[in-house]
């Protein structure tokens, strides 16, 4: 029987393939995801077409791979800034205190009082839409939560002995940070991490299908999604179903793999 350590380690490796294969079918596809021929425009699926065709007779198969794809490298990227700044200013609130941990905090406040989706919306505008656009506003919007998170850890390891005999001894606070901090975060910096990469990679789509995020000649799951609201009406289905299903699939395949690890580093189940 498996144990918690060794099923996570399985879901790691497969997660990590996933993301790889999507990645690189993404990249090799990309060229057939934009191909027109009106002589196959809106066949259902079949042997031939497994997705079917939309209304320019474009493969649907392919168009979703470079969707997801490129949905999940904007995803990655968006992920890895997000979690990169909410150490910087979590571990910065729990070591300098006073009034950097007050506007810090002032921020946190801010940016959680906002709703995500409008935020992203208008950093995006702001930053000219577009790939960049979006991946920034999505960055700036997901580090509330594991800022406050990291920030009560180091609270924590700093009433340590080992912490403060290192302050004692006259190590500086910048060698705390990096030397004895950093490396006691790093495991709740990539549960967290894990955690918001689907839900970088559903806000853009989100934004995406919104018209204020990647542009529509990309083949992006939130244009494909967007373009599919039209034909629902006159049967085509297969233009909203399998976008759709592809997208919900990832997403949960990355939450699961989040919270497994999330659970895994959790002194409660750790042991499970």
């Amino acid at each position: 029987m498996k144990n918690r350590r060794q099923s996570t380690l399985i879901l790691l490796m497969f997660a990590g393939t996933a993301l790889c294969a999507l990645a690189l079918a993404g990249e090799l596809l990309s060229g057939q995801a934009m191909e027109v021929d009106f002589a196959r425009k809106n066949l259902a699926p079949c042997l031939a077409h497994p997705f079917g065709t939309d209304w320019m007779g474009r493969e649907l198969l392919a168009r979703t791979l470079a969707g997801l794809s490129l949905s999940v490298r904007v995803g990655a990227l968006a992920a890895a800034v997000s979690a990169a700044i909410a150490l910087m200013l979590g571990a910065a609130c729990a070591v300098f205190g006073g009034w950097v941990d007050g506007i810090v905090s002032c921020i946190m406040d801010l940016v959680m009082g906002i709703p995500h989706i409008l935020l992203i919306l208008l950093i995006s505008l702001a930053c000219g839409k577009g790939m960049m656009g979006v991946t920034v506003g999505v960055a700036l919007t997901h580090w509330t939560a594991m800022a406050r998170l990291l920030r009560g850890e180091v609270l924590q390891l700093r009433q340590a002995p080992w912490f403060q005999a290192a302050r004692r001894l006259g190590v500086s606070r910048r060698k705390l940070l990096y030397t004895h901090l950093v490396p006691h975060l790093l495991p709740q910096l990539l549960a967290g991490m894990l955690l918001q990469f689907p839900h970088a990679i559903l806000h853009e789509a989100s934004v995406t299908f919104l018209g204020f995020g990647l542009s529509p000649e990309q083949p992006a799951i939130g244009i494909i999604l967007e373009e599919s609201m039209g034909a629902l009406t006159t049967g085509r289905w297969w233009l909203a179903l399998f976008p759709g299903i592809s997208l919900v699939l990832v997403v949960m395949l990355f939450h699961l793999v989040g919270e497994q690890l999330r659970l895994l580093l959790s002194p409660a189940s750790a042991q499970e």
